[in-house]
């Protein structure tokens, strides 16, 4: 079944991936508020956040498989898929072959879910997958982030690292 759902989720490029995110958020939102309801917003938001980050390490995992080069040269690859449909600005801060530092300076996904009132949601939803993302790209691959958009921040910034190497700054 997940197989079927990673696929999908790959036929699916040719549709940017802040459109998947806004068609995703007609249903999510009202399910996810509904179990709020039910169970209390913790309950709730770890259920929410552990299927979502099962799929998105598997999204990590199916397109690792399809792109060659080491884990940072797989997450360089994936920028323009995460940029489609003009949903990130990103600032290439830093890009060696065992560190890439990224700053996202506006992102659609948050202007998103703050016209809909639901940042929290949306962080859910949105951001807090990246980590799970990475992970599934690879076990080597550690990402760090301190800030986000969707949280209110100036900007997102994304680093990743080769687990054991130092950036060669």
């Amino acid at each position: 079944m997940m197989e079927k759902l990673i696929n999908m989720s790959f036929e699916m490029m040719n549709v940017p991936w802040i459109e998947q995110r806004k068609i995703q958020a007609q249903v999510l939102v009202p399910i996810v508020k509904a179990f709020q309801a039910e169970l209390g917003e913790e309950r709730a938001n770890q259920i929410v956040a552990s299927v979502l980050d099962d799929r998105a390490r598997n999204l990590g995992q199916g397109f690792s498989a399809l792109v060659g080069g080491s884990p940072i040269e797989k997450i360089v690859a994936g920028l323009p898929i995460m940029a489609a449909g003009d949903a990130l600005d990103v600032e290439m801060i830093e890009s060696t072959s065992d560190a890439l530092d990224v700053n996202v300076t506006r992102c659609r996904h948050a202007e998103f879910y703050k016209e809909l009132g639901e940042p929290d949601l949306g962080f859910l939803l949105v951001c807090r997958g990246d980590f799970a993302m990475a992970e599934g790209v690879s076990p080597d691959l550690e990402l760090t982030r301190t800030q986000t958009i969707m949280q209110g921040a100036s900007h997102c910034d994304f680093r990743y690292r080769l687990k054991g190497k130092e950036s060669q700054r």
